[in-house]
């Protein structure tokens, strides 16, 4: 079988790719980086948001492509039926961000797209939005040959998050001796994390499946937790290598809901208790068999801290945690003298309400 995998060189395209090469099938996989090919993967370079580069792989004749690429609405309808005629199985990513608030949730369960009341947010392509909107133009496509995935936060060795927050804005903040700041809106929420290489072997799983082609999939743990006990899996493992705990500091409202768009993560989405009901992918893999949650963190957490590796930091909004806080960054603590000069400036001059 011949799998292309477009921008599959994140956390569960990289698993995925070597699951399925085991397989002994032909794997492709874009990146906009240069990788070293291996037995049963190549990699091509180029950058899959532009439709000629993709079409230029279309003769290749794939099988089946996995789509990780984030669209917007408009950029998806320039090519989902393209992709449709160029493959007999297509998997679209979607996000279980696309549900609106359900007691427990299944692939039926209704979406923030036709039961959302927030005018302000539906006249926006939002993340999950944008998601349900591109499920719509499957639906309404005429074909079957597509499969829905709808993951949800998944973790790995390099992602690690903590509500809204990735590593950077949390755990970057832990490891330089600094107090975590997290909020009080979110803490007693339920919400489901999966390890992403369990999600990429459900993906697998319904690969060259009859069964799965015109349905939907969320692929996610069996088990939901407070986002506080997620946290106290953090903090005791954090402890137990740094030798002391790091104190976490709790605002009333998270920081979040000031900016104009990641707003809408937290309302309509962290603010929902996630519980989901797995039985229909539990069809075609024993989800029984995924890594327990606070296992899996705990495992990825350690070794994370064995070789940290934070992409960018959010400079302005270190100096408002700093400010809340009482503490200050060291100019070791960031790559160039000139980062740590702004986050002084943020910290110390500039308007506090400007820095939300």
């Amino acid at each position: 079988m011949k799998i292309l995998l477009l921008g599959g060189t994140g956390a569960m395209g990289e698993h995925l790719a070597h699951i399925l090469a085991l397989k002994g099938w032909d794997i492709t996989v874009t990146s906009r980086k240069i990788h070293k090919s291996e037995p049963n993967i190549m990699y091509i370079q180029g950058n899959a948001h532009e439709l000629d580069f993709v079409e230029s792989l279309f003769s290749l004749c794939f099988d089946v492509i996995v789509d990780f690429m984030v669209y917007n609405t408009e950029e998806f309808k320039l090519r989902y039926i393209k992709m449709l005629d160029a493959c007999k199985q297509y998997i679209y990513l979607s996000s279980s961000r696309i549900y609106a608030d359900s007691p427990l949730i299944s692939e039926d369960s209704p979406r923030l797209l036709e039961n959302c009341t927030i005018t302000e947010y539906l006249k926006t392509d939002e993340y999950a939005l944008a998601k349900a909107r591109q499920e719509n133009l499957l639906y309404l496509s005429g074909r079957n040959n597509y499969t829905i995935i709808r993951p949800y936060i998944t973790f790995s060795e390099m992602r690690l998050q903590l509500g809204v927050m990735e590593k950077e804005a949390w755990l970057w903040r832990a490891l330089h001796g600094r107090t975590i700041v997290f909020s009080k809106d979110i803490v007693d929420k339920y919400t489901t994390l999966t390890y992403g290489l369990n999600v990429s072997e459900g993906i697998a799983a319904i690969i060259g499946k009859k069964e799965a082609l015109g349905e939907s999939f969320h692929i996610t743990a069996s088990e939901s937790y407070k986002w506080s006990e997620l946290l106290n899996t953090y903090l005791s493992v954090l402890e137990e290598t740094m030798g002391y705990c790091p104190k976490v500091y709790y605002t009333d409202k998270c920081i979040n809901l000031h900016d104009k768009v990641s707003q809408w993560q937290v309302r309509v989405d962290r603010y929902y208790n996630r519980c989901f009901d797995n039985n229909k992918i539990a069809a075609f893999i024993d989800v029984s068999k995924f890594l327990p949650t606070k296992d899996g963190l705990a495992f990825c957490l350690r070794e994370f801290i064995k070789h940290p590796e934070f992409i960018s930091i959010n400079v302005r909004r270190e100096a408002l945690k700093d400010r809340l806080t009482g503490e200050l960054a060291y100019p070791s603590d960031f790559p160039h003298l000139k980062t740590w000069v702004k986050y002084i400036i943020f910290r110390f001059i500039y308007p506090i309400k400007k820095l939300y």
